[in-house]
């Protein structure tokens, strides 16, 4: 008797799934409990186990979007193959009641394996248009893997006969590849890009820009960051101190924490920030939950968690829902200067760029200083022009003078 495993309901808004990974093979043995495929919803990755043990009959392919309560795969009832014994048992004689077929593939490993491609090959293979009889494999007897799918090319087509005078115009041969490949989007990714364009056509959207002299930071960074290290266990990085100086300028200006819903402005009494973190599947952006309340060390603690399950693809729909500001760092790839869309419903968003050594004016004298241009994104129909200026005047203050977030002044 088999088992259907269908997608279970991960959330009350995600009515579909994509079938991400399988990580188990047709025909493989599995244990109850074991993870045998990877689903990706709109806002995150998390893993289908067997609900028995038993044989794997693959349905859903990777790549197929799937709704909830849809069939995956069954699974039939059976024992763990010999071959998952242990190496040093005696070997079981073979039974005299084998069939046919599983004589000939016992003789013959080939007949079986060699040329036969893994769910996930066979679907590369489709994608390339690639005949899997012209693969050798590098699995078990010959069995073609994913990695031989994706390292293998089309064969060009053979030329045909010249069929015009041979006076006749030539295209000339561009010389190097030009192969081309095609993906279907995840669901993270068509998400992300309906919000990114809703955002654009359904907010007054507009940025206004500063500079920060980094220098003070940097010189508080360097005097007391091996004593920082030594006793909290984490290092004093600059997304700490933007996010308390964020933090403190968005109790002076609350507009710039509010968001629309419906006909209220709803402004939030606290500072649930979120922070915008390129994982391997697209830009995802969890949240650190009342970081006004937070010290610097408590913050870097909680960046580097929520930073680590982003890149595993471990971050749950709790840690990324909600939110009221937004901090993007786009420095990090080089970049200079940027307008950062809203993450909407929020109202505004912090975008930090990279630290260049310029020469500036200070005290009539011409210096060279790091400086980081500042950017922020807003809603016009919630924030003000004076409000938006006067909160990005105020982080700069703040973090050209550090001792005012330790002193709240």
């Amino acid at each position: 008797m088999s088992l259907e495993i269908k997608v279970p309901t991960v959330g009350e808004s995600i009515t579909e799934v994509t079938l991400a990974q399988w990580l188990k093979e047709d025909g493989d043995y599995v244990e109850m409990d074991e993870n045998i495929a990877e689903l990706e919803s709109d806002k995150a990755t998390f893993e289908l186990p067997a609900e028995k043990a038993g044989i794997l009959r693959i349905i859903a392919q990777e790549g197929d979007t799937l709704e909830i309560g849809a069939v995956v795969c069954t699974i039939e009832e059976g024992d763990a193959p010999s071959g998952d014994k242990k190496a040093d048992a005696p070997a079981a004689p073979v039974a005299t009641t084998a069939t046919p077929q599983a004589v000939e593939a016992s003789e013959n490993p080939d007949s079986y394996a060699a040329g036969t491609a893994s769910p996930a090959a066979a679907k590369i293979l489709r994608e390339k248009g690639i005949d899997p009889s012209t693969i050798k494999g590098t699995g078990k007897d010959g069995r073609i893997t994913k990695e031989d799918a994706e390292k293998a090319q089309a064969k060009p087509a053979a030329p045909k006969a010249e069929s015009k005078p041979a006076t006749a115009t030539t295209v000339p041969t561009v010389a190097g590849s030009r192969n081309e490949r095609r993906e279907k989007m995840s669901s993270l990714r068509k998400t992300i890009a309906k919000r990114l364009v809703s955002v654009k056509n359904e907010t007054a959207m507009l940025t206004t820009f500063n500079e920060v002299n980094m220098q003070p930071i940097m010189d508080l960074r360097a005097k007391y960051k091996d004593i920082f290290k030594e006793k909290h266990g984490v290092g004093l990085g600059f997304m700490s101190f933007f996010t308390k100086a964020v933090t403190t300028a968005l109790k002076e200006w609350p507009a710039v924490n509010a968001r629309i819903e419906e006909n209220e402005i709803v402004y939030s009494d606290f500072a649930d920030i979120s922070i915008a973190v390129s994982a391997p599947k697209g830009l995802v952006v969890p949240v650190i939950r009342n970081a006004e309340s937070m010290t610097l060390y408590q913050v870097e603690k909680e960046v580097i968690n929520l930073a680590t399950k982003a890149r595993d693809s471990k971050l749950t729909i709790e840690e990324m829902t909600g939110g009221t500001f937004t901090i993007t760092n786009g420095g990090v790839f080089g970049s200079m200067m940027s307008t950062p869309i809203i993450n909407a419903p929020q109202s505004a968003i912090l975008g930090m760029h990279n630290i260049v050594q310029r020469p500036i004016a200070e005290n009539g004298q011409v210096v060279i200083r790091p400086m980081m241009y500042i950017a922020l994104s807003y809603d016009h129909r919630v924030i003000d022009g004076r409000e938006s200026v006067s909160f990005l005047v105020r982080v700069k203050q703040l973090l050209e003078d550090p001792a005012r977030l330790l002193l709240e002044v």
